[in-house]
């Protein structure tokens, strides 16, 4: 039964959701308005802050829905009573992604030429396919959960996103992967990276809205099911840690990477910053010690840690997208290139108001999914709760 408390903290929320995404909506239309020349992108930077937080979402998406995979189709059965909340944070993170993505275009009403009109030598038509496809099996997956009559085809559901997710993610990390057009990027590395990313970004971020969804209801898990999703985040956040280092290594091996690298890693200002301070330390570092060490493991420490997780996720895609854009293209190698058009030079870039409203504004529209969600079904899991009063 919901006490008129909790009526007005859904509506709290609701109108908070509804607010961020509001703003979101009109920083879109304000850059609309005013052309692409109030962000800080130009023409190297043509992908800026909004994608950090449209990329985050939609890897963030695939990875959520692991908690449902390791419940259906592995059958462990700690999972399973989270797996309707797994499949509504990756509905929501993906359509909260892809919004930012569709207002950024500067023209989103032509949308309807790339849902009409393929090139399927383009991986960005792969994904129209991909993504759309993504929220209609993680729907139909709900559907077999909710409805009694179709439980037994939970399952093959079940596996069929799973299936589904890597490939998503698979066409994510191509979209950079397949890119001749910048070196910085254009490794067969790049798929299997963002498929370990997922992980740990999507089982962050459904840690956090579990919490809050136990703190709402006052209650609490209990210590062992703590203990054993928080090491398994440390897995995720250890794994994503090793491949992002090997990619860098892969990258020092070829002497045509080098500069690159000595960029990224040491020599170009802010970059470096956010990737050794932000990733590195903040963002993997410090949550491995808060998931593993014996006198700070808990429900406060495992919170804390999902948290620095997805500002280290933000840091790290602001490295690798803007980054990796500012960085000069080198067309002619062992010569340098000058012309009035700034080629060999890095590019600056810096983020604006309204870009940060976009990418905000995304998340905003994905906590509102949630929320609503969550009061229109029961999503909460239902297993063995300590109360927060006892």
């Amino acid at each position: 039964m919901r006490t008129p408390s909790d009526i007005r903290n859904f509506w709290l929320l609701t109108v908070f959701g509804g607010l961020v995404t509001t703003i979101g909506l009109g920083a879109a239309h304000y850059m609309e308005l005013h052309g692409h020349i109030v962000s800080g992108m130009n023409n190297q930077v043509v992908w800026g802050l909004p994608h950090v937080f449209a990329i985050f979402m939609i890897v963030a998406a695939s990875g959520a829905l692991n908690v449902a995979s390791i419940g259906s189709v592995f059958g462990q059965p700690v999972y399973k009573p989270r797996a309707p909340l797994s499949g509504l944070l990756s509905i929501a993170l993906l359509m909260g992604g892809l919004m930012v993505l569709m207002l950024d275009l500067g023209r989103p009403e032509r949308a309807i030429v790339a849902a009409t009109h393929y090139n399927f030598k383009s991986v960005f038509a792969w994904n129209v396919f991909l993504y759309s496809g993504m929220v209609g099996i993680v729907a139909v997956y709900l559907w077999t959960m909710f409805e009694r009559r179709f439980n037994h085809l939970s399952k093959p559901a079940g596996l069929a996103a799973l299936v589904w997710r890597f490939v998503l993610t698979t066409g994510t990390g191509s979209i950079f992967g397949f890119l001749v057009a910048r070196q910085a990027y254009q490794s067969a590395l790049l798929a299997p990276l963002f498929i370990v990313l997922s992980f740990g970004w999507g089982l962050a971020v459904f840690l956090m809205a579990q919490s809050s969804m136990y703190a709402w209801n006052d209650r609490h898990l209990t210590p062992e099911i703590q203990r054993r999703m928080a090491r398994l985040l440390g897995v995720f956040i250890a794994a994503s840690l090793y491949l992002v280092a090997v990619y860098h290594l892969t990258n020092l091996y070829f002497a045509r990477q080098a500069a690159f690298e000595a960029f990224i890693l040491r020599d170009g200002g802010i970059y470096p910053l956010l990737f050794w301070g932000g990733y590195v330390v903040l963002g993997a570092i410090a949550p491995l010690v808060l998931l593993f060490h014996p006198k700070l493991i808990g429900e406060r420490a495992t919170l804390v840690a999902s948290v620095l997780v997805i500002l280290g996720a933000l840091a790290w895609l602001y490295v690798f997208i803007v980054g990796g854009q500012a960085f000069p293209l080198d067309i002619f190698p062992a010569h340098v290139v000058t012309s009035s058009f700034g080629d060999g030079q890095i590019a600056s870039y810096k983020p604006s108001v309204p870009e940060l409203l976009l990418g905000v504004g995304g998340m905003g529209a994905a906590f509102l999914m949630t929320i609503v969600g969550m009061r229109m079904f029961d999503f909460m899991p239902q297993d063995d709760f300590v109360s927060a009063k006892s």
